[in-house]
C-alpha cells in the first residue's frame, strides 16, 4: 500500500520527501477536503518534488465543466501526474458523468490522470454516493478514485463500516480502478485499510505537528510510511503502474503512539 501525503507548499513537500512519501499531494487544508493551492504555489511544489515522486493536486469540487477542464488543463500543464476532483453539490449522476468525462478530457489533452473523489458523508456534502461516484470514474475512463470524508471532524471508518469500504474497494478494482482511502486516517488504521485492499492511504493531519492545519513532520511521514508496508518506490514513471499497487513487505510494525522519536525508533527496531 502506498502513502499518499498532502502538503500545503515546497517546504512540506521537500519535507515529506524526505520521510519517504510515495506520493506527494497539493492541497491547502484550510480550504476543505480538496482546497487547491494556487498554481503559483503548486509550480513551487511541483519544482520541489522535481520528479522524483509523482504529484497530485487537488482541485476542489466540480461546479460546471468549462470550468473543471480549465481547472484541469492549468494543473496538468504544470506536470503534475493526477488531479483530484470532487461533486460536493452535485446531485445529478447525469452531471456527475459529463463533469468527469469533461476533466478527463482535459487531463488526457496533457498526460495527466484524473481521480474522482467520493465522500463517505455524502449526505452531508450533498452529493453522491460513492458508488455512482465510482460508476461515473469508470465511464469517464478515470486512472483511480478516492473515497474521503467532506466533514473533517468525522473520520471513514467511523461513517463507512470496514464491509461496505471494502465491497467498493473490490469494484474498482473490478471496475479496472486504483482505490484511495483518506479522512481523519491515522496509523493505527492502515492495518485494515491495507486489509480491504487500498491501494493508496492519504494523510494530511496524521502526518503534521499541530493537526492538519500544523506542519508536515518528517519524523512522522517516515512513521507511516513503514505502517503502510510499502516497499521502496521504484523510479517515478513506473509508480503507480496498471492499479497502482507495490510489492509489500510481511512486518508487523506498532501504532503511531507517543512522542515521533520514540515511534520512528520502533518502527525502525522492527522492521
Amino acid at each position: 500500500m502506498q502513502l499518499l501525503i498532502s502538503v500545503a507548499g515546497p517546504a512540506e513537500a521537500r519535507t515529506a520527501l524526505r520521510g519517504g512519501a510515495d506520493v506527494i499531494d497539493a492541497k491547502d487544508p484550510r480550504q476543505g477536503a480538496l482546497g487547491p493551492v494556487p498554481l503559483h504555489r503548486l509550480a513551487a511544489i511541483r519544482a520541489a518534488v522535481a520528479g522524483a515522486r509523482p504529484l497530485s493536486a487537488a482541485l476542489g469540487d466540480a461546479a460546471g465543466e468549462e470550468a473543471l477542464a480549465e481547472a484541469v488543463a492549468a494543473a496538468a500543464s504544470l506536470g503534475v501526474a493526477f488531479v483530484k476532483v470532487g461533486f460536493a453539490g452535485v446531485t445529478s449522476e447525469a452531471r456527475a458523468r459529463r463533469l468527469a468525462v469533461a476533466a478527463q478530457r482535459a487531463a488526457t489533452d496533457l498526460g495527466t490522470r484524473l481521480v474522482l473523489v467520493a465522500y463517505a458523508d455524502w449526505r452531508r456534502a450533498a452529493s453522491l454516493a460513492p458508488a455512482s461516484v465510482l460508476a461515473a470514474a469508470a465511464d469517464a475512463g478515470a486512472a483511480g478514485v478516492l473515497l474521503d470524508t467532506a466533514n473533517k471532524g468525522a473520520h471513514l471508518f467511523t461513517i463507512e463500516s470496514p464491509m461496505s469500504v471494502a465491497a467498493w474497494i473490490a469494484a474498482a478494482h473490478a471496475a479496472g480502478l486504483f482505490a484511495a482511502l483518506a479522512g481523519g486516517l491515522s496509523g493505527r488504521e492502515f492495518a485494515r485499510a491495507r486489509s480491504l485492499g487500498a491501494d493508496i492511504v492519504g494523510v494530511r493531519g496524521a502526518a503534521c505537528v499541530g493537526g492538519r492545519t500544523g506542519r508536515v513532520s518528517r519524523t512522522r511521514v517516515a512513521a507511516l510510511r513503514a505502517l503502510a508496508g510499502a516497499a521502496p518506490p521504484p523510479p517515478p514513471p513506473r509508480v503507480l503502474a496498471g492499479r497502482g499497487v507495490l510489492p509489500e513487505r510481511d512486518v508487523e510494525l506498532p501504532e503511531i503512539v507517543g512522542r515521533d522519536d520514540e515511534v520512528l525508533h520502533a518502527a525502525r527496531e522492527r522492521a
